[in-house]
């Protein structure tokens, strides 16, 4: 039996486990293929990295997203895309003028159950990033959540509204008042290994997301070939794939990113409004990361679960503290890492490793291709 467009039962997760193991097209994942300036320039203004280190030589680790945006989640036609969370491993540094060869396989579909959604599915995918030499860059493990389309109960959203306190609660404002992404970061200034200990807190930021934000993002990150391409070539792949959203005005097909944009999709999809793009968010983890470790530190695993929605005019609070140190052939630190929203609820969890100078010496690339030790 044909598996029905938008729709989750046995012969669209059957459909999709079919696909695990196969080699993917990423043409329409890939946004840039070389490291250049300009680039790495228009992702920085994307994602509001100020880092001067970047375009001086190297592009941030979330540059990557620019070259392949990790969303493995094939089949499942005209169900929605909610990007789950990522978990990274890099070996080296993104220099400038770099070029990149990526490849893409499904690993995992899970069937899931729950009350928002009821039946969704997680799909896991696998991303290798490779320098035009062949060495391995990095490596990506992307999950997308699928979920059924459908539209909100405006009475149980008004309610659930009124239940969420308006405001930050008093002390994340105390905490993270003033403090913006970039105010404290380390640069050239060296944090040595010996001078951090478990316990130790990364300095947090908060980021209130606009609208703009968004904009930005797919300017700088993404374009708008994940849905297609714009006009002539957007009509021709939705007339080639069932990948599209249906507008509820027109009822002509539009793209399946509307959610980030309007409200009232975004309350269609069960999102409760316009909401953001789970990478842009890891992106700022990445940028509240590496400017901690200063200029000479190195991220070189990091996993973030992208737990709830972060909507237009949301503000979250990022943090996170040194839960471990230790030496291998070079010395590491581990951090936990936090989003909270103004409503002090969850949003964001994770963990990353660090590599860091230390009295074994600098930190030396390329990592070698095996974790290091938590």
């Amino acid at each position: 039996m044909k598996p029905r467009w938008g729709v989750i039962d046995a012969a669209s997760i059957a459909e999709a486990r079919e696909m695990i193991g196969v080699g993917l097209r990423r043409d329409r994942m890939q946004w840039v293929e070389c490291a250049t300036r300009d680039a790495i320039r228009q992702f920085c203004l994307g994602v509001g990295e100020t880092n001067p280190l970047w375009g001086r030589g190297f592009a941030p680790p979330s540059f990557l997203y620019a070259v392949d945006a990790t969303i493995v989640a094939p089949k499942l036609a005209g169900v929605q895309w909610i990007y789950a969370g990522t978990k990274w491993r890099w070996f080296d540094r993104i220099r400038v003028n770099d070029q990149f060869d990526t490849s893409a396989r499904l690993t995992r579909v899970d069937e899931k159950t729950g009350r928002r959604f009821g039946t969704w599915v997680l799909q896991t995918g696998e991303v290798n990033y490779h320098r035009a030499d062949g060495t391995l860059l990095g490596l990506a493990e992307g999950r997308v959540a699928r979920t059924p389309r459908r539209e909100t109960n405006s009475e149980k959203n008004k309610e659930k509204a009124a239940k969420v306190a308006p405001g930050a609660p008093a002390e994340l404002t105390s905490h993270y008042n003033s403090i913006a992404l970039g105010s404290s970061r380390r640069g050239a200034q060296v944090r040595r290994w010996e001078s951090v200990a478990p316990g130790d807190p990364v300095a947090p930021v908060h980021r209130k997301l606009h609208l703009v934000d968004i904009y930005r993002w797919y300017m700088g990150a993404q374009g708008a070939l994940h849905y297609g391409g714009a006009h002539g070539d957007a009509i021709r792949y939705r007339h080639r794939h069932d990948d599209y959203e249906i507008n509820t005005t027109t009822g002509a097909k539009d793209a399946a990113a509307r959610g980030h944009f309007s409200a009232k999709v975004g309350k269609d999809v069960g999102m409760g409004g316009a909401y953001d793009v789970g990478p842009h968010r890891i992106s700022w983890i990445i940028a509240m990361l590496t400017d901690w470790m200063g200029d000479d530190g190195f991220l070189a695993e990091l996993e973030v679960d992208v737990l709830r929605p972060n909507l237009v005019d949301d503000t979250t609070y990022f943090s996170g503290e040194v839960i471990r140190t230790w030496q291998a052939d070079q010395a590491f630190a581990s951090v936990s890492i936090r989003g909270l929203n103004q409503h002090g609820a969850l949003t964001t969890s994770g963990t990353a490793t660090i590599a860091l100078e230390s009295a074994l010496g600098p930190v030396c690339l390329p990592l070698v291709s095996t974790p290091p030790t938590r």
